[in-house]
């Protein structure tokens, strides 16, 4: 089912009652949305159907990381995930997968440094050489990076974590991190989490800008033909 915009639905009401106030057309909008008959899929954007969020799994030892991080750095803005979860998009399982540690750029060498002392191994924002040489070769790595600033991030129990829309950004932005996940990988998980899940592509596209990358990634949205856009 396609999208439609508001003036769309807007031209329906008015087909059948020329004279209905628009006052009244966005208040069947709120009810129907509210009832899950309509979805929203960005600022004056909707579908047919209810929204399905993308929610991660997050395993003990991720809480764990999350919690001992916060414990120790109250005020820090931390984001943890494990790139495992990636699997439920891709055609090919990888057994690679690390755990990544995203936090605001005042904390994120007190952070690393902290958890060196109880995990191993851990890698500070670790470039292409030391990804091939060391990372990709290691047994479940910890990857502490930066964390750009207002990214799209969901709470679960507690924990900030990914949403979809920081997944699909980060794939295309971090090629380097993610290179297990490009080329026609990619475009099969753009596409999965398309077909399973609400991506709102006002919330992706504002993340892609911020990451110099929005004219592409647009691009690519648009390239994959996938029909719930």
């Amino acid at each position: 089912m396609h999208n439609f915009n508001t003036s769309d639905i807007s031209n329906f009401y008015r087909s059948l009652e020329p004279d209905v106030k628009q006052a009244t057309i966005n208040w069947r909008v709120y009810h129907l949305v509210s009832k899950g008959v309509l979805e929203r899929r960005g600022r004056g954007v909707y579908k047919i159907g209810r929204t399905t969020i993308f929610v991660p799994y997050l395993d003990n030892k991720t809480e764990s990381i999350y919690k001992k991080i916060l414990s120790e750095f109250p005020y820090s803005i931390v984001c943890v995930w494990d790139t495992s979860l990636l699997n439920e998009f891709t055609l090919h399982i990888s057994n690679r997968h690390f755990t990544l540690i995203e936090v605001d750029k005042d904390s994120i060498e007190s952070v690393f440094y902290s958890l060196r002392e109880n995990y191993n191994p851990v890698f500070l924002n670790p470039n292409n050489g030391i990804l091939e040489q060391y990372v990709f070769n290691s047994n479940t790595p910890l990857i502490v990076k930066p964390l750009i600033s207002e990214a799209p991030l969901q709470s679960i129990s507690n924990i900030n974590t990914i949403t979809i829309e920081k997944i699909l950004v980060d794939l295309c932005c971090d090629e380097d991190l993610f290179q297990f996940y490009q080329g026609s990988e990619k475009k099969r998980i753009f596409n999965e989490a398309y077909a399973k899940y609400t991506v709102n592509n006002n919330k992706l596209l504002r993340y892609a800008s911020r990451r110099g990358r929005k004219e592409e990634i647009e691009k690519m949205i648009n390239q994959i033909k996938i029909d719930q856009i």
